[in-house]
């Protein structure tokens, strides 16, 4: 597993595996699957509500704990309130700390993430989260948060996949040592693009399936990177993406893919 590593220090594997949208009553099962094919880096969030199947899974697996990279956030309606929450998201992990705490979307129209991030320093002090972060926040959002607190967030984690690379974001955050994280990568199947000629002629090229082709062109991106499955065998195949290499030339034309094609949230719109 490749480690990309954090302006604070600290690494991250590079290919993690999400539990969005994951039933919580199915998710102790499949996070188990994921920590049984190898995965070591988890993606939580308290809207999921499924930290607590993670945590089972997590506790049943008898891995150590300093071996795992577990994700959680803390949602909207917590911006001022971000004590409490992370102590509950903690309590329903089963954990005394989490590897990264992100603020999950700025919310702009409350305008209160300044606030927010104020109280991660405070919790990554605490010792409850090891480094600290954001979600969804654009260039925009960033530059007011380097320019009004004391902490460059450990990374940016972005809707981000062939068809919605932001760009101007992305730039922006690696000038200033933000690590780019990708969620969605495979675009959420809300656009063909694991059927295009520009994926499925270079999968076929290197005898990878398109999905496996995709993440591949994060991971030589820089880009870290969860794909959430419910399948065991897409989990396998997903894990199976770091001995073979793309081209610079087949790297190049997946990113000309680009089109501003968000599926999701605007992240100026979310409350």
């Amino acid at each position: 597993m490749q480690q990309v590593t954090l302006n604070d220090g600290k690494t991250i594997p590079q290919l993690g595996f999400g539990v969005f949208k994951v039933d919580p009553a199915e998710t102790e099962r499949i996070v188990s699957d994921a920590l049984e094919v190898g995965y070591r880096h988890i993606d939580t969030a308290a809207i999921y509500r499924n930290e607590e199947g993670v945590g089972r899974a997590i506790a049943a697996s008898g891995i150590p704990r300093d071996e795992l990279f577990i994700t959680t956030k803390l949602w909207n309606d917590r911006h001022g309130d971000a004590d409490r929450a992370i102590e509950e998201s903690l309590e329903k992990l089963g954990l005394d700390r989490v590897d990264l705490y992100l603020v999950h979307w700025p919310s702009p129209k409350q305008d209160r993430y300044i606030e927010a991030w104020r109280a991660l320093e405070g919790i990554r002090a605490r010792g409850l989260a090891t480094s600290i972060g954001v979600s969804n926040f654009l260039k925009h959002h960033l530059d007011r948060l380097l320019a009004e607190t004391d902490t460059v967030p450990v990374l940016d984690q972005l809707e981000l996949h062939p068809y919605h690379q932001q760009p101007a974001t992305t730039s922006f955050a690696r000038a200033n040592g933000i690590a780019i994280e990708a969620w969605g990568p495979l675009g959420q199947n809300k656009y063909p693009l694991l059927e295009l000629d520009a994926i499925t002629s270079i999968a076929s090229a290197h005898g990878r399936t398109p999905a496996q082709t995709v993440l591949r062109w994060h991971l030589q991106s820089g880009n870290i990177v969860f794909p959430k499955t419910v399948s065991r065998e897409r989990m396998l195949e997903n894990f199976q993406v770091f001995d073979f290499e793309l081209s610079a030339d087949e790297v190049a034309s997946i990113t000309a893919l680009e089109r501003e094609g968000r599926v999701s949230s605007n992240p100026d719109e979310v409350d």
